[in-house]
């Protein structure tokens, strides 16, 4: 897949970029899928983020940036309906939008819905994950970012094979400091970004690019 791995969604005009150039063609051209399941594992989710999610208006940075067509694919509903149903719902989409939430939980479903089976099918298909709907395509989250109380670990799916520290220094988050960031990182093997709500990274090819106008530090390279 074609990945758009952001902190806090579409926030201006670099990462709009990037989304078009990943997408080759207007996003009034492409039909998306949103997947809110994330949110059902962190504590601090529920009904009311979900539908802000899926309605997404002021400013729009997910589900409203001027679709073709938006619909929800819930993954924890896919393992009670066939594969012949929800398999070309997400073939035929142009990009998945994937919220935040938990990522362990996120991993979890998209393995028990076989979502992340179909993935390497997927190659024209651009993933445009918001905080763990970006971590979940890392190896490892570390603890700190782990609420899913089922979850056996910091172990997400490790399609890139880098780590992300989400939402640095942001106004509602005062742990999510540089130096938190950093201690972090010395728990999680590999290379680490920390990046900010103006902050993505690409990936295509399995190249990685950042794409940024706010601040973010690569913490090991």
């Amino acid at each position: 897949m074609k990945l758009l791995l952001t902190s806090g969604g579409v926030t201006n005009a670099s990462i709009h970029g990037a989304l078009l150039g990943l997408l080759g063609k207007p996003i009034a051209e492409a039909s998306a899928l949103c997947i809110p399941t994330a949110q059902w594992g962190h504590p601090w989710c529920g009904p009311a983020s979900a539908r802000r999610f899926i309605t997404d208006g002021s400013p729009a940075t997910m589900c409203g940036l001027g679709w073709k067509s938006v619909g929800v694919l819930e993954l924890t509903a896919l393992p009670s309906i066939s594969q012949d149903r929800w398999v070309p719902w997400v073939k035929e989409a142009d990009v998945l939008l994937v919220d935040g939430g938990d990522a362990t939980y996120l991993a979890h479903w998209m393995r028990a819905s076989g979502l992340a089976e179909l993935l390497p099918a997927l190659s024209e298909t651009v993933w445009v994950g918001l905080s763990a709907g970006s971590m979940v395509m890392t190896p490892r989250i570390g603890k700190l970012f782990v609420e899913w109380p089922g979850a056996p670990d910091d172990r997400t799916l490790g399609l890139v094979n880098f780590s992300i520290f989400p939402h640095l220094d942001h106004e509602m988050m005062p742990g999510n400091t540089l130096a938190a960031a950093e201690q972090w990182a010395s728990s999680v093997a590999g290379p680490c970004y920390a990046i900010d709500d103006q902050t993505a990274i690409t990936v295509v090819d399995g190249t990685a690019e950042v794409v940024s106008e706010g601040h973010w530090k690569l913490l090991r390279a």
